[in-house]
């Protein structure tokens, strides 16, 4: 009998594993072919098969601990995000900014609850569930309209980095709240000395364990033992912070921040992802299983209500604090349009609250269908808050002032000049290049941090979106002698050569694409040549192969302009492989630039390069701009002074320890 008790759970638990995954591939393929968040998804599976619905899945405890690690792995992801110098940087924005949100929201919403006779607890519980904004759906956005470097997105991002840290402190509270005994205060500055000493324990002790023993562990060179290390380092302090009377989210939290400030951070975020993700999707799916469609149909009129007062409420809190920080109208609109939905954290706080019997039957179901609802509407209106804005606030021509003109005092003096649309790496080779040539260009970058870094090393760029008409003219588009676009992205490429074409039809435009894909459709649109960096890539590889062969130098060529002048119809075409779905390199190993100034404290000062044992990092020093003169490949001996700037080379890993090596010192 227990045998065969045991191959019919057995039986039973692989049916609704395979239940699951099906349900969560056939979903997630829509979702993704709607543009929508798969975690959307993982929501409507768990609505439809749970125990409210076609009861295909059992709403059982066993269900809900596993899926506990899925926001486990999550926060660990977050703790990888999280870096002090970084979060130091931007420290007035995301604790100023994102805790006036946060608070502001709690506060209102306990006023309304107590109101209609609910406890405050209740009301602060509903609260830190709803001022949470969903991190997911929001980068994903800002993405896609390339915005994530824009004034709004970077508050945004600001905003959404808070309420992730502030779920720590929310998850801490909740449970001492829900106890309500007489001594409430006592218990709550016991779990806060806790949270305190359990933190400062591992980061001052941890810290400096996690280096080494992730050095030793990559020595073995085994991914296998790497990946049972980062699997055991983030399950073993969440297990530590449970027994220690906090939550398994803290302990993967604090994981994820001491790693991020090591090396290993980027092959740990790689190596996790899988199990984050899978584990997340059934997090998700348990959720959707606590909505009873049944429930919120009866209550059609609350879930209305409390998801056009979330909206508005959200909306109103963070247009008010933004124009409160100095914002410009239309910036303020943009970024509370942004964060106006619930967020993944928000279901988390409110599983919690259910679990803890704070919110239940009724008006849980309420707050969970508004909380769904608005992060199925959040795409449309961030898709749309352009529109709203200019609908809004009128014209932005009072907010692009001040980008108009740095980019017109930069082209003043610029005459038959090249205008380079992007500063990415095919902008600042072409750059260096046309710099050799003493050719005159001005570039335009959508990314502030970027154009801050570079300009910082003396390059001819400024920020400012080139697919504007006022943009293209204030770069001087009149005066130009060409144009070349150096990002693949041919939405933004076609809106620039309609603009080309509109004011400077003689011009000759230069765009640069990916593959051969759009080459007849830029052609067509005015573009005087098409650079498909694969075919191009192509090109040199059999050029080399065919002067290896012995083939005359003079045939190559005319090899060469034959195929470029056909538009590459004889590389048009191929078979495709599974390696080709992985075809460019890992992000993670590309090298990248970054500026470093050395400032009167930096422990790099009166040293030379050599000695700042950034070169034994792999990290080339390529220019040195002193006194706004810039010095092309500095040698090792050369000393480094105050106000130098360093401009470095290498992956980002080492880039980081380089910087942190020139300014702090081993």
């Amino acid at each position: 009998m227990p045998v065969a008790s045991n191959l019919a759970a057995m039986h039973s638990t692989l049916s609704l594993i395979i239940l699951l995954l099906a349900a969560a591939v056939v979903v997630s393929a829509l979702f993704r072919a709607w543009r929508l968040p798969s975690m959307l998804g993982f929501l409507l599976v768990g609505i439809i098969m749970g125990p409210h619905a076609l009861n295909w899945l059992p709403d059982s405890p066993e269900t809900r601990h596993l899926a506990e690690f899925g926001v486990v792995f999550l926060m660990f992801s977050i703790g990888l995000e999280f870096s002090l110098p970084k979060l130091n940087a931007i420290r007035t924005v995301v604790f100023g900014f994102g805790g006036a949100q946060v608070l502001s929201f709690i506060l209102i919403t306990i006023f309304i609850t107590s109101n209609v006779g609910l406890p405050w607890t209740t009301g602060l519980a509903i609260g830190g569930a709803l001022a949470m904004s969903s991190t997911a759906i929001v980068s994903k956005m800002l993405a896609e309209k390339l915005a994530l470097q824009s004034e709004h997105g970077k508050q945004m991002i600001a905003v959404l980095l808070f309420q992730d840290l502030a779920v720590v402190p929310l998850l801490i509270l909740t449970p001492t709240l829900a106890s309500g005994g007489e001594d409430l205060w006592l218990e709550l500055l016991t779990a806060g000395g806790k949270a305190i000493a359990v933190l400062l324990l591992l980061l001052f002790v941890g810290q400096k364990l996690m280096r080494p023993w992730f050095s030793w562990v990559a020595s073995h060179k085994s991914s296998e033992l790497f990946m049972l290390n980062v699997l055991l380092i983030t399950l073993g302090l969440a297990y530590l912070t449970d027994q220690a009377g906090l939550s398994l989210a803290l302990g993967a939290f604090l994981a994820g921040m001491l790693i991020s400030e090591t090396e290993f951070r980027y092959q740990v975020e790689d190596d996790i992802k899988p199990f984050r993700d899978v584990l997340l999707g059934l997090f998700f799916v348990t959720i959707g299983m606590l909505l009873d469609l049944h429930e919120v149909a009866h209550h059609w009129f609350g879930v209305t209500s409390i998801l056009i007062a979330l909206i508005l409420t959200k909306t109103a809190i963070v247009w008010t604090i933004g124009r409160a920080f100095g914002n410009d109208s239309h910036i303020a609109t943009r970024t509370a349009l942004g964060l106006a939905q619930a967020g993944e954290f928000g279901f988390v706080l409110l599983a919690q609250a259910d679990g803890l019997n704070l919110i239940t039957g009724t008006p849980m179901q309420i707050v969970l269908a508004a909380m769904v609802l608005s992060m199925m509407i959040a795409p449309i209106i961030i898709q749309n808050s352009d529109k709203i804005t200019r609908r809004l606030c009128g014209g932005e021509w009072a907010g692009r002032a001040r980008e108009l003109h740095d980019i017109a005092i930069k082209s003043m003096s610029a005459d038959a000049h090249l205008i380079v649309c992007g500063y990415g790496r095919s902008g600042q080779n072409l750059a260096r290049l046309l710099e050799s040539e003493d050719i005159p260009y001005i570039a335009l970058d959508a990314d502030p941090a970027r154009v801050k870094a570079a300009a910082a090393a003396g390059e001819s760029v400024v920020f400012g979106d080139a697919s504007k008409r006022e943009v293209l003219l204030a770069a001087g588009l009149n005066r130009a002698r060409g144009m070349v676009i150096t990002f693949a992205e041919l939405h933004a490429a076609m809106k620039i050569l309609s603009l080309v074409q509109e004011i400077r039809p003689d011009l000759p435009v230069i765009v640069r694409t990916h593959d051969e894909t759009d080459l007849d459709a830029l052609k067509l649109a005015g573009a005087a040549a098409v650079v498909p960096e694969v075919l191009e890539g192509s090109l040199m590889l059999a050029s080399h192969a065919l002067l290896l062969l012995g083939v005359p130098l003079s045939r190559v060529l005319k090899k060469l302009r034959n195929v470029r002048e056909q538009r590459y119809g004889l590389l048009r075409g191929f078979f495709r492989g599974a390696t080709d779905e992985d075809e460019q390199l890992s992000e993670t190993a590309q090298p990248r630039l970054r500026s470093v100034l050395i400032t009167e404290q930096a422990a790099a000062a009166g040293k030379t390069i050599a000695d700042s044992q950034i070169l034994e990092l792999g990290v080339e020093v390529l220019v040195v701009r002193r006194r706004n003169i810039r010095g092309l490949d500095p040698q090792p001996d050369m000393q480094i002074h105050t106000g130098d700037v360093l401009v470095l080379r290498g992956i980002p890993e080492s880039l980081a320890i380089a910087e942190k090596y020139l300014l702090q010192g081993e």
